[in-house]
């Protein structure tokens, strides 16, 4: 590699750093690989969400030398969600999106499928790759592409149930409720404000179904509604929030991409009240 680090050797066991892989790098932060620059490609491909072949300045063997150096850590987390992302980046290619466009409520135009989250667009190519104004994070990507490839799809029906309810659900209850309700909770129960400022940061919607303080309505994708029901504590009775999902939901995305979603939801929730405390 002209001007580059020599690569690790391969079969070495040790992790490459984000650094040692921008060595390796054009560091022109052309950002055809749709991220700001090459140091934030680097550290995309040490959390697993990039692949060499992502960089179009690095050469076929340039990128086959950086993904033997990476494959030592091919059992981790990151690289089996990794993986998770090359499949779901293969059931788009082979997908006729523009056909898959009105039966999921997003929209096809220019060679492009845009869904609505939260009010924001993104934008996915025939090839898997997403764009959008905002900042694309893991959590977002993968629902995103698993409701894209869903076999399946049901308009809302407008009943809610609960998370233990959806397909799948009852097994990971114990954990969306650790992760999910309980944080969200406790966030609401120190910033009052919360669940109202999130109607108008994310294009929700206040409704009036169940004997609690707030019912607040999100759509995190266009055909998944989730219903925000939130009790403020009182003298002695403690506060309580549910999250609730309109039937279809357990027919529009596995119920891994569904936890992973509002997991990711409620630590950007977390995130925004924090900048603003």
């Amino acid at each position: 590699m002209t001007g580059r680090q020599q690569q690790q050797p391969a079969g070495s066991g040790r992790s490459l750093t984000p650094l040692e892989i921008y060595s390796r790098l054009e560091k022109s932060n052309c950002g055809r690989c749709l991220l700001p620059g090459c140091l934030a490609f680097a550290a995309a491909l040490v959390a697993g969400t990039r692949k060499p072949s992502d960089c179009p300045a690095l050469s076929e063997s340039e990128r086959d030398e950086l993904a033997q150096a990476l494959r030592p850590r091919s059992s981790s987390p990151s690289h089996l969600q990794a993986d998770f992302l090359d499949r779901l980046e293969e059931k788009i290619r082979a997908m006729d999106l523009a056909a898959v466009a009105p039966r999921i409520g997003a929209t096809y135009a220019n060679g492009l499928l845009t869904i609505n989250s939260l009010g924001k667009d993104f934008h996915i190519d025939h090839l898997g790759r997403m764009t959008s104004q905002c900042h694309i994070i893991p959590w977002v990507r993968v629902p995103l592409l698993s409701y894209v490839t869903n076999p399946t799809h049901r308009l809302p029906t407008g009943n809610w149930i609960s998370f233990r309810e959806l397909e799948g659900g009852i097994d990971w209850q114990g954990l969306f409720r650790s992760r999910c309700e309980t944080p969200l909770r406790e966030l609401a129960d120190d910033n009052p404000e919360l669940l109202s400022d999130l109607v108008e940061l994310f294009s929700g919607r206040t409704v009036q179904l169940f004997a609690a303080d707030i019912n607040l309505v999100l759509h995190p994708l266009p055909h998944f509604p989730v219903l925000i029901s939130y009790q403020a504590p009182e003298e002695d009775l403690a506060s309580n929030l549910t999250m609730l999902f309109d039937e279809c939901c357990g027919s529009n995305l596995h119920i891994k991409s569904a936890f992973t979603l509002c997991s990711g939801l409620v630590r950007m929730f977390a995130q925004i009240t924090r900048q603003h405390t």
